[in-house]
């Protein structure tokens, strides 16, 4: 199974204020920076229980009717009509092997501690980091500790003209 990161962090790498908010990013996501091309390729999405409740108080459900797998030990709120989401637990290696099995080949991984879990676990191929031209200086950092160093394949980088520069990278090792 693939499992690929897509976010959107300021400059100096947070993807949230400490207080959770993500006022810093462009309203709506700002322009097209292939956000929709990207989730044309993904047949599900894995979050945590943070991110899940941040998506919920947005105008409009990001997710369309593709499946969300919330990563949380405790009863979820309500979803939005049409939303397709489902609560899990257990590690990462769990939960791509259940994912695997349902015959999902493709995820999208995100919340910063559901991204450093599967990273840490090996599980990530694939991310594609958006950087917003602004410095927060201190917020919730998109990376944490890593048992070891994870080498990594620049694929391409661009830029648009707001100042938003998106790159991808591949896990290589």
């Amino acid at each position: 199974m693939k499992a690929s990161v897509f976010i959107g962090t300021s400059l100096d790498g947070f993807i949230a204020r400490v207080n959770g908010d993500l006022d810093f990013l462009p309203p709506g996501g700002g322009e097209l920076h292939g956000y929709d091309e990207f989730m044309a390729t993904v047949d599900a999405l894995v979050i945590g229980r943070k991110t899940f409740e941040t998506v919920l108080t947005f105008d409009t459900w990001p997710y369309g009717e593709k499946p969300v797998f919330v990563l949380s030990e405790n009863t979820l709120a309500p979803a939005p009509p049409r939303a397709v989401v489902e609560r899990m637990s257990g590690d990462p290696a769990e939960i791509v092997s259940q994912l695997d099995a349902r015959g999902i080949q493709h995820i999208y991984v995100d919340g910063g501690i559901t991204i450093q879990r599967f990273l840490q676990a090996g599980l990530i191929q694939r991310i594609i980091i958006t950087r917003v031209p602004v410095l927060i200086g201190d917020g919730v950092p998109l990376f944490g500790t890593l048992p070891r160093d994870v080498p990594l394949r620049h694929v391409a980088t661009r830029h648009y003209p707001s100042g938003l520069v998106r790159s991808e990278y591949y896990v290589a090792g």
